[in-house]
């Protein structure tokens, strides 16, 4: 499994950002913007804190494991697979879905922000853009976690018996 780019995931942040900011912009101009809805930041929040404490459950497991403490009990490595893959996904979505909003945010603050209902909206999305990179940091700080220790030298043919 690849690990997560940092670049990648920042790469899907603006393009996500700069079409939906293009998006609000052209909405607007033949009706009315859909509004932010304030379960937006509490939804990637509650992400977030899950992934979070994932990655210190499975780090205090894992610390137990290696110091051999009686009664510690492992990681399954299918169940570790399962928290990277929910890590990652979360992170790839969060990176979308929080471009989506911060460029929707950048419109509010540059065209409407003279109108109290979207002056909350862009509040809104302010949040849903710090909640989403709390989700990017939660993702990648599981998978860090769960990092498998490196061969000694991965260019070299594993030895025969």
């Amino acid at each position: 499994m690849k690990q997560l780019r940092p670049a990648v995931l920042a790469g899907i942040f603006l393009i996500a950002g700069v079409l939906s900011w293009a998006g609000a912009r052209l909405w607007n101009a033949y009706g009315s913007l859909p509004g932010v809805p304030l379960a937006a930041p509490v939804v990637l929040a509650v992400i977030a804190a899950v992934l979070f404490a994932t990655a210190l459950s499975m780090r205090s497991r894992l610390k137990a494991q290696r110091e051999r403490r009686p009664g510690a009990k492992g990681v399954e490595p299918l169940m570790a697979a399962r928290a990277v893959v929910f890590g990652q996904a979360s992170a790839l979505v969060a990176a979308l879905v929080a471009g989506m909003y911060g460029g929707v945010g950048v419109f509010l603050l540059t065209d409407a922000l003279d109108v109290p209902a979207r002056r909350d909206q862009a509040w809104y999305a302010g949040g849903s853009v710090l909640a989403g990179a709390a989700v990017i940091a939660a993702a990648l700080f599981l998978e860090h976690v769960l990092k498998l220790p490196e061969d000694e030298d991965p260019g070299k043919a594993p030895a025969t018996a």
